[in-house]
């Protein structure tokens, strides 16, 4: 069938749309038709990172739509079931079997090679050539997108899909660090270095799980001013205070859970340094520096961990269901972080998701 998607073909160049043919689902795979996609910072990354990813390649990693046809082997959704996107993950494999499918010992393959897991490349262009796809076992920057039943996750018809979109990765992410990787409780205190959507994920999260306090560290006011309308108790501007000072200020003793989003190796060392005895700190973005700085001693005498979170430690189909529903009590304003770019805008929604100018964009398919 022929689609059509945005196309990345050279290291950060513009997007570019084109028809694309795609086949028909194989008896495992559900066609979906896509109605929104989250732009995230792993797609910026991708277009950017020689080598992260084969090109050309279509990206999209947060879709959200509409089942149009399954395979033979499919009987967890049907057409017109209503879905949203996630990673995918093999399903047997020691980490699958042991309910952690973010940390599949097959992520890489099925979510970063650009193929199926047959091996088979997803799409052709116009003169015949092969595209990459596959991208988060989805590629949702396109019309549709061919998924498998353990990276869509039914929701209720008539939900906002064009809100709901970022659940299935950014949003995931953020808040599962909080409450399933971390499992951070009532009255804990907590620092999140970053207040993109991710970490304001993770700072909404934290006031539903009742933390207390609830830090956001960053350089840009208007992310700390939204930190502040989302839950945070204090902020520190990097920029501007002593991270480490201020820290000590307000906890006389550090916290017992820091989350780094923001990828800087300097701020990987203060959310680690920040930490109380038996502190832990959960890392999501990975650092391009080589070297990070920790001192080993400040983990040993204080008995402090580090872990890496991919994912939120989701189990997809469990933990989505159960943001669809803080969502819809109040209590994960998604609303306040996004903001809509027509499908044919990609790129200027990249372009403002670079910059910082917006927190979570969010592009709508309608009828190109």
């Amino acid at each position: 069938m022929k689609i059509l998607a945005a196309v990345a073909r050279g290291r950060s160049e513009p997007l570019g749309f084109e028809s694309l043919n795609l086949a028909e689902p194989a008896h495992d795979e559900i066609l979906v038709k896509l109605v929104a996609s989250g732009v995230c910072h792993t797609d910026l990354r991708a277009i950017e990172v020689e080598g992260m990813v084969p090109k050309p390649i279509v990206l999209g990693h947060e879709g959200a739509g509409i089942v149009e046809a399954v395979g033979s082997a499919i009987t967890k959704v049907k057409p017109g079931d209503a879905v949203l996107l996630t990673f995918d993950s093999c399903g047997s494999c020691p980490s699958c079997s042991a309910r952690a499918p973010s940390y599949c010992q097959h992520l890489l393959a099925r979510n970063f090679s650009g193929k199926k897991p047959s091996g088979s490349i997803p799409y052709t262009d116009a003169s015949g050539a092969p595209v990459f796809g596959n991208f988060f076992g989805q590629s949702s920057f396109a019309t549709h997108a061919l998924c498998r039943s353990r990276n869509v996750v039914k929701v209720a018809a008539g939900a906002p899909l064009d809100l709901l979109a970022p659940l299935g990765c950014g949003i995931q992410t953020g808040a599962g660090a909080v409450m399933r990787s971390l499992k951070v409780g009532d009255g804990q205190s907590i620092a999140v270095f970053g207040t993109g959507s991710v970490g304001l994920s993770a700072i909404m999260a934290a006031r539903i799980v009742g933390a207390d306090p609830i830090i956001a560290i960053d350089v840009h006011p208007a992310r700390l001013a939204a930190a502040r309308d989302l839950g945070a108790t204090h902020t520190i501007d990097a920029s501007c205070e002593d991270v480490a000072a201020r820290l000590r200020e307000i906890t006389g003793h550090g916290v017992k859970f820091a989350i780094e989003t923001s990828g800087l190796a300097r701020s990987v060392k203060t959310a680690v340094e920040s930490l109380a005895p038996l502190g832990t700190c959960g890392v999501i973005a990975a650092t391009r520096e080589p070297e990070v700085g920790i001192v080993t001693r400040q983990l040993m005498v204080g008995g402090r961990s580090i872990r890496g979170i991919a994912e939120g430690d989701s189990i997809p189909d469990e933990f989505i269901p159960e943001l669809v529903e803080h969502y819809a009590r109040g209590r994960l304003p998604l609303e306040r972080l996004v903001t809509h770019f027509p499908f044919e805008h990609i790129n200027e929604a990249i372009h403002d998701a670079h910059g910082g100018a917006v927190i979570k964009p969010i592009l709508r398919m309608g009828n190109r």
